[in-house]
């Protein structure tokens, strides 16, 4: 999708084509159980490795050339020492070129076309208007998202310079993202996002949701949304596990690995547990789905606990929100 592409772009500083998993071949992994790459809990934070001076005087438009062309050094090269708001500068470099590649100035002049995405929508029906005009735009031209984002709400003057383009997103995330609305429902123990699976909306909901997201940061415009880690994990193709669920779902991970750090034979009478995940649904109620078939008459003991977990995790992080990941 579209957001998938402009993840790639903001996280290609982290080592693309590289496991997200230990390297057994690592050393600090063979003998300490440390992934020098990866590891979640480090003993270092990784702002200690910014440099402010450097994010000061450096020139990110030299430095982003010499990165693409590979003529000369580039600090791009070395994105652990850049903080954050400066390695998306080269990415807002790197839209601002896209843009123009897909604009053909003559052909615009003879078909008639905007040398922009238009958005054209109504306050009072935000949601349904972008969705609609974007799925229209996805099938019949999909060039046109790699165009600066024109907004303009129906019956409205004015022209957009940035800052109705930003209203526009404020208020579509506003609502889109309530938990009223049925998409997404709030962590509790996090108040991060997360995305419901009790949801009635189609897969292609969630699919033009993402390419809303994914034309914010393309345009560069910042959102207040709050999704854990784990989520653009899963959008660069990497396969979640325990210790993501701990950082996504920290009481449900911490009861999980509470039970894989027992050492005592006596699982099944302590934990009392069955092959059945659950979780609290919109209404507060508890829904529970057995994780293999007749999982509510399998009970979880110490030989089978690994298994188990597992099952929870990907039941958790990916089964329970297939259609909208």
């Amino acid at each position: 999708s579209f957001f998938r592409i402009q993840m790639n772009g903001l996280f290609r500083g982290r080592s693309p084509g590289r496991p997200r998993r230990p390297d057994p071949k690592s050393k600090l992994f063979t003998k300490l159980g440390i992934d020098p790459i990866w590891d979640s809990h480090t003993n270092i934070e990784l702002s200690l490795f910014y440099n402010d001076t450097l994010a000061e005087v450096l020139k990110m438009e030299e430095d982003y050339i010499n990165f693409k062309s590979g003529k000369g050094f580039a600090f791009l090269s070395y994105p652990f020492v850049l903080e954050p708001h400066v390695k998306s500068i080269s990415l807002l470099f790197e839209n601002r070129i896209n843009m123009s590649r897909s604009v053909n100035p003559l052909q615009m002049l003879m078909l008639g076309q905007y040398p922009y995405l238009k958005l054209v929508v109504k306050r009072n029906n935000i949601i349904e208007d972008a969705l609609t005009h974007l799925e229209m735009v996805a099938e019949e031209d999909p060039q046109q998202l790699q165009r600066q984002l024109y907004v303009e709400f129906e019956g409205e003057e004015g022209v957009d310079e940035g800052g109705v383009s930003k209203e526009f997103f404020q208020l579509i995330i506003a609502e889109l993202f309530n938990p009223n609305y049925g998409m997404f429902v709030d962590i509790e123990d996090t108040r991060m996002l997360w995305f419901n699976p009790q949801s009635f909306e189609l897969d292609h909901n969630y699919k033009l949701i993402g390419m809303l997201l994914g034309l914010a940061v393309y345009n560069n415009i910042i959102l207040d949304i709050r999704f854990p880690t784990v989520l653009y994990q899963k959008l660069m193709g990497e396969e979640p596990d325990i210790r993501d669920l701990l950082q996504s779902h920290p009481m449900l991970g911490n009861s999980l690995q509470q039970l894989l750090d027992y050492d005592g034979g006596d699982v099944e009478d302590i934990f009392m547990l069955d092959y059945v995940a659950s979780y609290t649904g919109l209404f507060e109620e508890t829904i529970t789905h057995p994780l293999v078939e007749g999982g509510d008459k399998i009970p979880v003991t110490s030989s089978n606990k690994h298994d188990f977990v597992a099952k929870y995790v990907d039941y958790i992080l990916n089964i329970s929100v297939s259609k909208a990941v």
